[in-house]
């Protein structure tokens, strides 16, 4: 499977060979079906898992489109981890539970960067949202993918 997937993205390769290393072309298409899966989840949880209605929790309730956040979250958290420890960070030496782990701490950090980047851009600098957003993702995106390799999925280097 891995294979098909590799051979499937690289077909795509050759014409950004001149701006990208095949790795970092392998992160963005793996973040770019992340994000298609978390579209598509977020579709099909807030209209026919949900029925677009709210959740009620004992005394608290969960908006449906924030409820189906939460849920398309958990699973492109783990269609993200999947892709990139088998198809773009494979040299990793890691333990898997710890590739997860620290995976988990650079996505709540890049959650947490985003809203206060977007607070202080568009509060603070009065950025218009929208631009701010594609500011912030590009950022974030440069920021995962040096985490993700220098951090969650790194190679030791032997000595």
């Amino acid at each position: 499977m891995r294979k098909l997937a590799l051979k499937f993205i690289d077909f795509f390769y050759p014409p950004f060979k001149n701006w990208f290393a095949i790795n970092t072309f392998r992160y963005l298409a793996s973040g770019g079906i992340t994000a298609a899966s978390g579209i598509v989840a977020y579709f099909v949880i807030y209209n026919y898992i949900l029925h677009q209605n709210d959740v009620h929790i004992g005394q608290y309730l969960i908006t449906a489109p924030i409820a189906a956040l939460i849920l398309e979250s958990i699973i492109t958290f783990f269609i993200g981890f999947m892709l990139n420890k088998y198809l773009v960070f494979t040299q990793s030496d890691l333990k898997g539970r710890i590739q997860l782990f620290r995976y988990g701490t650079v996505v709540c950090t890049n959650i947490l960067l985003n809203y206060a980047l977007m607070k202080i851009l568009v509060e603070g600098f009065r950025f218009y949202p929208s631009v701010a957003k594609a500011l912030i993702t590009i950022v974030l995106a440069v920021f995962s993918y040096f985490s993700q390799k220098y951090f969650s999925f790194r190679v030791k280097k032997n000595v």
